[in-house]
């Protein structure tokens, strides 16, 4: 039997990521200027918050030197009204900024997953070969909700804590000059801590990022061959794979878990054994006559506020740090340049016959291995051709060139005499449809599935591809016909329904050029023979190229290429070839000798 696999396949992302470099602000920035307006608001109600906290500590120095000294119970009447007062006017400003900036968050998210997804559609087929599925659901989704700590909340506790910590230390200034320059003296040293804490912080955090990506990329690989590690019975094996990659995520979190266990209580113990300092200091200005008691109360609340500001600001510091890690994984996906191009004047293909014609073609993947060697080969408008060789010869890639999910080294491809570098490739693959060997479905319904070959198509068309295709008769058996769910990949379905619909998939699309990877040597004859029949009414008037399986497909074909080593060595009829007594001719022997001996076993 003639044993055809898929050809050489590319061990890089054929992408060109941007070197390290340090994160963008104002690109970061860009992303909230859509929503000025809410920001605006946001930030009214963010200097109201901040602006009336203030108010608390002066009204408390008035109550010990007024209230209590003169022993006034109008005016401690006045006082408790003014702090409602106030507390609920700062309650409504909390909420105006809490909820705009929560809004202006939610939608940033949205903006980004939205642009990260569209760019992940836009990249070549050659980034996805060494991609992670796991990998690259982790940063649309984590490391974007990251992102949008950054630019909401980071942001407005920046501006909260900013805010408050300069009015304290504006009042405090006026209340005693010397005491505020006795606070001022102790923040370089915290702020000294912040940043040698906060450069770690941002290492490991970014390490954590990476082994949690690792971990979602296991999972995801089961979840999606669960069929083999059932058949196999590799559970256990695939539990003990998925708890080590936990384990080292959890051991690298907890390396981040204590450099900030470290960080806050020594950022704490400078903060408030400032305080302590302030307090020794002030009390010592009372005794003087230079500072009142309820100065000293007000100053110390000030300074509780300006110590939990400065130390909220050196924390924020280190959260920035973190998230910094999150957010240069997202844009290296979004600076990722496609490797396969438009060309400035690339031009729509249309009225399209069908003609191909290779000239010259040499490719090689990134490796630099030669798998493709002055391939020449044209194939006429409607005509049949199938593509035979051993394993690793070149099939795929070349299968590949045609609706350039890659380009040549060298060489051209051209549809009815057109280069396909000169056409966009929208335009190009909308004319060309492809049955891939594996056939992969959506998980939604049968109609789905159908309908993504001609979204807009009618119940009619749609019914007719699925006839064309030998499907109609088994989806209507469904109880949802269909509506029926496929599962994942198609899994609910058997293989020959599953390549049925991808048949009536590729019908309803009516492309004038088709690529077909044959594979039915797992279906029963009656499964291979309802398959071969849509096969034939797909390639009917249609330029077909075939990376032949089969010996019944290999016969329909109107010319055989063989290829071996990347060359085609042999090129003709199947008459004509047997004649040669060349490579086909000993793998055509080879398969009936494979046939014999299972029917006489």
């Amino acid at each position: 039997m003639i044993q055809i696999r898929r050809g050489s396949a590319a061990t890089d992302t054929g992408e060109r990521p941007i070197p390290d470099r340090p994160v963008p602000w104002r690109r970061l920035i860009a992303y909230l200027l859509p929503y000025k307006l809410r920001l605006s608001l946001a930030l009214l109600g963010l200097i109201g918050s901040a602006g009336l906290s203030l108010v608390f500590p002066a009204v408390i120095r008035d109550v010990v030197d007024s209230v209590f000294a003169d022993a006034d119970l109008l005016l401690l009447d006045s006082i408790t009204l003014l702090l409602l007062a106030v507390f609920l006017c700062r309650s409504l400003a909390s909420f105006v900024q809490t909820y705009n900036l929560n809004y202006v968050g939610e939608r940033i998210v949205v903006d980004i997953r939205q642009e990260v997804y569209a760019h992940l559609q836009a990249l070549s087929i050659k980034f996805y070969i060494d991609r992670r599925v796991g990998e690259l659901i982790s940063r649309i989704s984590s490391d974007v909700t990251v992102m949008r700590t950054v630019l909401t909340g980071n942001v407005s506790t920046l501006l909260q804590q900013s805010l408050t910590l300069i009015g304290s230390v504006v009042i405090m200034f006026l209340l005693n000059w010397r005491l505020t320059l006795f606070i001022i003296v102790m923040m370089p040293i915290i702020v000294l801590i912040g940043f040698v804490f906060g450069a770690a912080i941002r290492r490991v955090s970014t390490t954590v990022q990476d082994e949690i990506a690792g971990a979602t990329v296991v999972a995801e690989e089961v979840f999606q061959n669960i069929r083999e590690v059932k058949s196999f019975v590799r559970e256990a094996y695939e539990i003990s794979r998925y708890n080590k990659a936990i384990d080292i995520a959890f051991r690298a979190a907890v390396r981040l878990l204590t450099l900030r266990s470290i960080f806050g209580p020594i950022v704490g113990f400078c903060a408030f054994g400032a305080l302590a300092l302030v307090l020794w200091f002030g009390g010592r200005e009372v005794l003087d006559g230079r500072l009142s008691a309820g100065e000293l109360i007000a100053f110390l609340i000030y300074g509780l506020t300006v110590a939990g500001s400065f130390a909220g600001l050196v924390s924020l510091y280190s959260q920035l740090q973190e998230a910094l890690g999150a957010t240069k994984r997202v844009f290296e996906i979004i600076d990722t340049a496609p490797q396969i191009e438009d060309a400035p004047d690339a031009r729509a293909l249309q009225n399209v016959r069908g003609s191909i014609d290779l000239r010259g073609v040499n490719f090689s993947y990134d490796d630099g291995e030669r798998v493709l060697r002055d391939v020449d080969l044209n194939i006429g408008e409607g005509e049949v051709v199938a593509l035979v060789g051993p394993s690793g010869a070149g099939k795929s890639t070349l299968f590949n060139l045609i609706p350039r999910f890659y380009d040549p080294d060298s060489g051209s491809i051209s549809i009815d005499g057109q280069d396909v570098r000169t056409l966009t490739q929208a335009s190009l693959r909308a004319h060309i449809g492809i049955v891939p060997q594996e056939t992969m479905l959506f998980g939604g319904s049968i109609r789905e599935n159908i309908l993504y070959g001609k979204l807009d198509a009618s119940e009619a068309q749609l019914i007719a591809a699925a006839k064309s295709a030998n499907a109609h008769d088994f989806v209507s058996a469904l109880p949802k016909a269909y509506d029926t769910i496929v599962g994942d990949r198609g899994i609910k379905l058997s293989g020959g329904q599953r390549q049925r619909v991808a048949i009536a998939r590729a019908l309803l699309k009516d492309p004038a050029i088709l690529l077909l990877d044959e594979a039915t040597s797992s279906l029963d004859n009656e499964s291979e023979q309802l398959v071969q029949e849509a096969l034939a009414n797909l390639m009917l008037n249609r330029t077909t190229v075939i990376i032949a399986h089969r010996l019944s497909t290999i016969r329909i074909a109107q010319r055989i290429a063989v290829l071996d080593r990347g060359r085609i060595i042999e090129l003709g009829t199947h008459e004509q070839l047997m004649e040669r007594r060349g490579l086909y001719a000993r793998l055509y022997d080879m398969q009936f000798r494979e046939a014999d001996l299972f029917v006489s076993g």
